[in-house]
């Protein structure tokens, strides 16, 4: 696993970020009840929680910063560059994926929270283009990460509450992998 998947999901956000005008911030996104103010402040604070605890931070510590994002749509986009480069910095110090965190979902190592935050931010691009009336195609070597880590837990992924109702049945094995990933993770494109 590798940061510059890190780093490239969280360019191609930040990139469809920018094309959204401060108008379509109330749009609703592909996740439910979230509109596109609701997405940005998922993203801020995962990042921001991500930092908290690879600074070795406690999961209350890290529970903390939630709903501590800015008011206005100028400084929440600046919030979603600065927070995501503080935990990319995070995740570089020595030890960081080794480490054994304190995430307010589980103790994981650093490793397994990065897969999280590639996932987070690649899924939630579609997720807000697809709210946008918009078609995305995901950076690839993400899509394969996802797929590969996400896969082998098809069966039960629908019943972990953080996926919809998981994968539909509907889309065969020669589909692309993005069409693939997007139903496994409960996602209609």
């Amino acid at each position: 696993m590798s940061i510059n998947l890190l780093e490239t999901a969280i360019a191609n956000f930040v990139a469809l970020l920018n094309t959204v005008d401060d108008a379509q911030w109330g749009t609703a996104t592909a996740c439910e009840e979230w509109d596109v103010t609701a997405l940005v402040d998922h993203m801020i604070g995962g990042a921001q929680m991500s930092s908290v605890v690879l600074a070795g931070g406690s999961k209350e510590d890290a529970t903390a910063v939630l709903g501590k994002v800015p008011t206005t749509i100028a400084d929440r986009r600046a919030a979603v560059v600065a927070t995501a480069a503080a935990h990319v910095e995070a995740f570089r110090k020595p030890g960081a994926l080794e480490s054994i965190v304190h995430h307010p979902a589980m103790d994981m190592p650093g490793a397994q929270l990065l897969g999280f935050r590639i996932g987070d931010y690649l899924m939630h691009t579609w997720d807000l283009a697809h709210g946008l009336g918009q078609e995305v195609v995901l950076d690839a070597a993400g899509v394969e990460f996802m797929w590969d880590a996400l896969q082998p837990m098809a069966a039960m992924i629908g019943h972990v509450g953080v996926f919809g109702e998981g994968p539909s049945g509907n889309v065969p094995e020669t589909a692309p992998l993005q069409t693939r990933l997007l139903d496994l993770t409960g996602r209609r494109p």
